[in-house]
């Protein structure tokens, strides 16, 4: 007869492949599942994935920032540079206006290329958040007249661009061969 244990401690438990069905589409597949406790490190992984998504979105947040800066400090040189250059023709025109018209308005273009020199020179030493800080304590303090500068401005550009598409339209007629009435 076979002597009966009474054995205090439990068995440990080990996990058991669970049988399925075959699993048709893998070869030498075994077709079993292992049912799994569940992972303690998965909050981790997942909370070190959601600083990886977050560091990488800083990251992407930064560079953008850093891009708009470089071109608004290049716009600002161009905008100072085409200033100066009014301001240079404005002042040379002031001559002509004083031999055609008379000294008193030659004196209003000097006084106008003066001022817009000056704003060319306080444009170049200002930051781009001085600019910015600026520009909206402008609109805030006088936004009809933002409004109305915006509207001259986009009306001029449109000009402009219609003005360009127009010699392009000109000169594509005149480059294009054109067959004459009697052919």
């Amino acid at each position: 007869m076979a002597k009966e244990t009474t054995d205090a401690t439990p068995k440990p438990v080990r996990k058991r492949p669970v049988p399925q069905a075959p699993i048709k589409d893998g070869p030498g597949s075994a077709g079993v599942t292992v049912i799994a406790e569940p992972d303690a490190a998965a909050p981790a992984a997942a909370a070190s994935a959601a600083q990886t998504i977050k560091d990488g979105a800083a990251n992407l947040a930064r560079q953008a920032t850093d891009k708009a800066r470089d071109y608004v400090a290049e716009g600002k040189t161009r905008a100072g540079g085409a200033l100066d250059e009014v301001s240079r023709l404005m002042g040379d025109a002031a001559d002509a206006v004083d031999e055609k018209i008379g000294p008193q308005y030659g004196q209003y273009a000097r006084t106008a290329a003066e001022g817009i020199a000056g704003f060319s020179e306080s444009l170049k030493a200002k930051e781009i958040e001085d600019l910015m800080a600026d520009a909206t304590a402008f609109v805030r303090k006088s936004p009809a007249v933002a409004i109305g500068i915006a509207a001259a401005l986009g009306f001029v550009v449109a000009r402009l661009v219609k003005a360009g598409l127009d010699s392009a339209d000109d000169t594509a007629q005149v480059t294009s061969p054109t067959k004459s009435p009697d052919a």
